[in-house]
């Protein structure tokens, strides 16, 4: 999962500084990597680099960033290493010069990166399917021999690879001296939306993975980009739109209102926060329904997700809401860590227990999903240390049992604690007195109401329904295969060893 930002104005040489700020509020995207190109006069200006938006730019780097149109992105790596070789946003000088950042995962990048090489005699340096997509739609730019870009050129080329590219994608492009691009896949199951900011000066306009970055920067939301739709605005600030797709379906990502959105987003019309409210109604009415011998004397989230849903079903439950941990903001979010043994080692120095909501007491704890279970089970034994009489566990989110596809980094199925067990085998496993998982129909239901338009979600880490079609056991075992806990500790080490050996050169 990443996050991606561009904005184009028709007065303002300073968007950079604005990329900058949008960034920042995405950051909860991808903590891995950031990165900025703007465009001035027909020239490129970069920086990227491994670490958080604050630690990559500085004001020396801000300076040098002008131009009246850019693109940001902040990365958190699902397939390839994290290098610095792999921050974003990619570019190529042909043709025309393009400038590029992706958020999703592809799903036939093998079959993809042999068509570039064999067939559109294209070269790519690193091993990012962003560079790959990026790569196929200069390709396809390409083949229009135009000296001139103009908006058909890009919807053409978008349509072109739609057809060739299977996965997740949402995308923004910018050519210097003609504007900036957007589309999302056929399926839109990741976001993209459009807004504007209209002053005495001029006017901005913003793509973005979420909404909130558009509203804290205090721009007018237009609309989400339709699944399948490309958008071009140009330099005169012209926004020219159409659907590139054959059959598209919008089929968002739910795992986006569990837990990767920010609560103050709204995506494809609909409301995180709400949706979250609602998963703790129907959390709450099942524990009301299997849980009646049961006594709950308080409700503790655990920071920050879960909160909203925690909430709710303490409302429903009639019982007291309590803050019991308190986080350590400085600490980087717990489920995108690399490795096992990082997540184990960060989850005591993010959070720790506040004893007195503890001790003697009967404590529902709510978290928004459980993954591979490491960080359930330290704070199932913070909260015993901490004095709590009984501990129970309720997950707003179903369990997850497959591998996710399409930008997440949940793709080795044998690291998830529910794989291959039942919901007391897991229970047994994190050490709870009692656990409870969300109802699969019930949270699609939490989300679809906010936008009953929507038919149908991607929930293929909860019932291994992969939309796209395109997914088989072999596919499954080769991402398992490179992005096990395992793999990506061997790939580190590989990497280090390279940077020694660069030093000592």
């Amino acid at each position: 999962m990443c996050g991606i930002v561009g904005i184009l104005s028709t007065t303002n040489k300073e968007v950079g500084v604005y990329i900058y700020d949008a960034l920042t509020i995405i950051q909860h995207r991808g903590q891995d990597a950031a990165g900025i190109t703007t465009a001035d006069k027909g020239r490129f200006f970069m920086r990227k680099g491994n670490g958080l938006a604050r630690n990559v730019f500085r004001t020396r780097h801000m300076a040098m960033l002008k131009g009246d149109m850019g693109i940001g992105h902040v990365r958190y790596p699902t397939a390839g290493s994290s290098s610095g070789a792999e921050a974003q946003p990619f570019y190529v000088n042909s043709p025309y010069g393009i400038a590029f950042a992706h958020n999703g995962n592809l799903t036939n990048t093998d079959a993809l990166a042999k068509e570039l090489f064999e067939q559109d005699r294209r070269h790519t340096n690193t091993n990012s399917d962003s560079e790959i997509l990026l790569n196929v739609l200069a390709s396809e730019i390409a083949k229009q021999q135009k000296s001139r870009i103009d908006e058909e050129d890009i919807f053409a080329a978008v349509g072109k690879l739609h057809q060739r590219v299977k996965g997740a994608y949402a995308a923004i492009g910018m050519i210097p001296g003609y504007g900036i691009f957007g589309f999302r896949d056929p399926n839109g199951i990741r976001p993209l939306i459009l807004g504007e900011r209209t002053t005495d000066k001029g006017t901005k306009y913003m793509l973005a993975s979420e909404s909130v970055a558009l509203t804290a920067l205090g721009y007018t939301v237009i609309r989400d980009i339709a699944p399948g739709e490309a958008i071009v605005i140009d330099r005169k600030g012209k926004i020219h739109a159409q659907q590139c797709a054959k059959n598209p379906e919008l089929t968002p990502c739910i795992f986006e209102f569990v837990y990767f959105a920010r609560p103050d987003s709204i995506i494809d019309k609909i409301s995180v926060y709400k949706s979250r409210l609602r998963m703790g109604d129907r959390l709450a009415d099942k524990i009301k329904e299997e849980w009646k011998e049961e006594t709950i004397d308080v409700v503790i989230p655990i920071p920050d997700t879960s909160r909203t849903a925690a909430l709710q079903l303490a409302y429903e439950l009639n019982a007291k809401y309590r803050e019991g941990f308190i986080k350590n903001r400085y600490i980087a979010r717990t489920f995108i860590m690399p490795g096992q043994k990082e997540r184990k080692k960060s989850v005591r120095q993010k959070l720790s227990a506040i004893g007195l909501e503890f001790k003697g007491k009967n404590v529902l704890l709510v978290d928004d999903s459980i993954v591979r279970g490491t960080t359930s089970k330290e704070i199932v034994q913070m909260a015993r240390n901490a004095g709590a009489a009984k501990v129970f566990f309720a997950s707003a989110a179903p369990a997850v049992r497959f591998p996710n596809v399409y930008g997440i980094d949940m793709s080795s199925k044998n690291e998830f604690i529910a794989h291959n067990r039942s919901t007391e085998e897991v229970c047994q496993a994190i050490g709870a007195d009692r656990l409870i998982y969300q109802n699969l129909d019930d949270l699609i239901w939490s989300v679809q109401q906010g936008n009953p338009d929507i038919k149908t979600f991607d929930c293929s880490c909860f019932d291994g329904c992969y939309v796209t079609k395109d997914i088989d056991n072999a596919y499954l075992d080769s991402i398992e295969a490179l992005r096990c806990d395992e793999s990506k500790q061997q790939l580190e080490t590989n990497e280090s060893s390279e940077m020694i050996c660069n030093d000592v050169e």
